[in-house]
């Protein structure tokens, strides 16, 4: 038996432009989500995720392909009887009624008896922290409040399945980090499975259980954060998710499981997947992430040129000329004691970790 309970069978979306034309908002996407399961949708805008979650909602129809729930293709029910709320980063709460009145809404709809709404929006209140609030309006209440109050209000409908648009966007960075454990600790708790869009990276790899990296319509990944941030497929997601650098090298000798290419007319040995192949003087790409790479005082070998300092707090940021191209380096500040000072234009020494890297074709 199979464990998918939400199936997308290639999904596409089709707008018109305004000129005549199509644009292709969503294009031939397959996803596979199990039931409990935390997928975010990942990607800049106008890749097509917030798209796909209207289709998932009933708000849009697709084009073309299947939506199923549990086996059941869903693609006629319409989004009221599809019983999958959604969260919207503008909170959508009534500002005449009060927090009860808000949260009930929905059951008072769906003509729930009285004592039910109470008992039941009194247990969303409890698992959100609202309780003591009921009797207050919206514009009483803080921005991370507010969107709480959206949150009980989805969840006291009993969902099969939560739907989130960037419901995080309006809050302060402080605020955006607490209640999104607000949400993990509902959603686990209760066991609902989430669909969730953001393109905050951050945002995906800490909620996650899975992640669908989106880019112009397509799925370019779908993993764990972990799959995604240490082994990126394309290099879209290696720079969307790792804020990879990107350096050109020319291949000199192709092993069984690792790679010589040259850097500034020195050797490097990278890893490489035993299923790929190159040929000697193969232009190729190589991807790597600023934590896996350092200043030191040794000779190394690769030189750069400081180009800009950028104290962090509990990081600097250094960005480098190197080989034609601009690398950025992270250091972590163990403290003042370790603080390096460099000067915008010093020459200076870097080291790699092979390890880290990823090898892509041009």
């Amino acid at each position: 038996m199979s464990d998918t309970y939400l199936l997308l069978n290639g999904v596409s979306k089709i707008f018109k432009d305004g000129q005549g034309g199509q644009v292709r908002a969503v294009d031939n996407v397959s996803l596979k989500i199990k039931k409990g399961e935390f997928v975010t949708l990942l990607g800049p805008s106008g890749c097509g995720k917030t798209t796909t979650l209207r289709m998932v909602a009933g708000f849009e129809v697709q084009n073309s392909g299947d939506i199923l729930l549990e086996g059941r293709n869903i693609n006629n029910v319409a989004a009221y009887d599809r019983n999958m709320p959604m969260v919207f980063q503008s909170y959508a709460l009534f500002p005449h009624m009060t927090i009860f009145e808000n949260i009930a809404y929905g059951l008072k709809v769906r003509k729930v008896p009285k004592d039910t709404i109470r008992n039941d929006v009194a247990q969303a209140c409890q698992m959100v922290n609202l309780t003591g609030l009921e009797k207050r309006y919206p514009g009483e209440l803080s921005g991370g409040q507010q969107q709480r109050v959206a949150l009980a209000r989805a969840l006291v409908l009993k969902p099969q399945i939560m739907l989130f648009d960037e419901p995080l966007s309006n809050l302060d960075a402080k605020l955006r980090i607490q209640t999104r454990s607000e949400i993990m600790r509902v959603q686990q708790m209760l066991g609902i499975t989430a669909l969730y869009v953001t393109h905050d990276q951050s945002e995906a790899l800490s909620m996650s259980d899975r992640i669908v990296v989106m880019n112009q319509g397509k799925v370019e990944q779908f993993g764990t954060p972990e799959e995604i941030y240490a082994a990126p497929a394309t290099p879209f997601v290696a720079d969307f998710i790792g804020n990879a650098n990107f350096i050109n090298v020319t291949v000199r000798k192709d092993g069984a499981d690792t790679l010589e290419v040259e850097v500034q007319d020195t050797a490097l040995m990278v890893p490489k997947s035993p299923d790929e192949s190159y040929g000697e003087g193969e232009e190729l790409i190589l991807a790597m992430k600023p934590e896996s790479m350092d200043i030191c005082d040794e000779e190394t070998g690769f030189t750069g040129t400081m180009e800009l300092i950028s104290y962090l707090g509990a990081t600097t940021e250094f960005k480098i000329e190197f080989n034609g191209t601009f690398l950025t380096v992270i250091h972590t500040n163990t403290g003042a004691k370790d603080a390096r000072k460099f000067q915008t234009g010093d020459r200076v020494n870097l080291r790699f970790e092979p390890d880290a890297f990823q090898v892509y074709r041009s």
